[in-house]
């Protein structure tokens, strides 16, 4: 099944212009659950309600607010609206910087961009990418909503992944610097073994939601009015006292894998 754009957009780069489509890039796969009434089976819903008197309050009759333990300050929903930004379609590239300036702390989603009916500007924005070796960082609006993100290529295909502002990304600065007693020479080969014993291709396929499969399992049992296996709860190892005896016990298993 063909992947459906979600938002069409034009990557601005000066004056040059790329109309663009945009697709997920990655997809909410959790299963969903429906509150019900134990006696009945009945679906129930969530109310409003005043915690003082008990009553429940319409939706309408509700408005927003910013309450701290000293004093309230009320919204009107004019007021929100005045702050969202100006909608537009445009994906504006405002500098170019090196790969490894945006690491994984500042990426939050990612998008695939598609050819909007121009494939030779699309095609140039490609080849300028891989070209360059860079990342662009763009703001555009989506949605009534400002975001900031990277542009950047996989694989031959131009990507948009949202960036977190800075308030949000905590500096590594604020983490204490790791310290302790340096390893000896017969620690450091053992963990080099470990490392290299441990060394293999990626497989994504091999990362999947296993609990999402049991809860999916679990349903698909109970429709059928089947009884669910009960698997026992694994047993946990306890940790070895010191690092040398923990990197000898990992060298070990890790042969017995083998």
């Amino acid at each position: 099944m063909a992947a459906r754009a979600m938002w069409k957009g034009v990557v601005r780069l000066g004056r040059a212009g790329v109309p663009v489509k945009l697709y997920a890039a990655v997809q909410d796969r959790a299963v969903r659950f429906r509150l019900l009434e134990r006696a009945t089976g009945q679906p129930v819903v969530q109310s409003l309600v005043n915690p003082e008197s008990g009553e429940v309050v319409p939706y309408d009759a509700t408005r927003r607010g910013f309450v701290t333990d000293d004093e309230m300050v009320l919204l009107e929903p004019e007021d929100l609206a005045r702050l969202e930004p100006e909608p537009s379609r445009d994906i504006t590239v405002e500098q170019f910087v090196p790969p490894a300036v945006l690491d994984h702390r500042w990426y939050v989603r990612p998008y695939y961009l598609g050819p909007d009916g121009d494939s030779a500007r699309y095609a140039g924005l490609v080849e300028a990418l891989d070209r360059e070796g860079l990342e662009g960082v763009a703001h555009w609006t989506m949605r009534k909503k400002a975001y900031v993100g990277a542009l950047r290529l996989y694989r031959g295909h131009p990507m948009l992944i949202t960036l977190r502002p800075t308030e949000e990304v905590v500096p590594i600065e604020q983490i204490e610097r790791p310290h302790g007693k340096p390893l000896d020479d017969r620690q450091l080969d053992m963990a080099r073994q470990l490392v290299a014993m441990l060394e293999a291709p990626f497989e994504p396929e091999a990362y999947r939601d296993e609990y999402r499969e049991r809860v999916t399992q679990l349903i698909e049992d109970k429709r059928k009015g089947e009884e669910p296996e009960r698997r026992p709860a694994p047993r946990r190892k306890r940790p070895a006292p010191d690092l040398e005896r923990a990197l000898r016990e990992s060298l070990r298993a890790g042969g017995r894998r083998a």
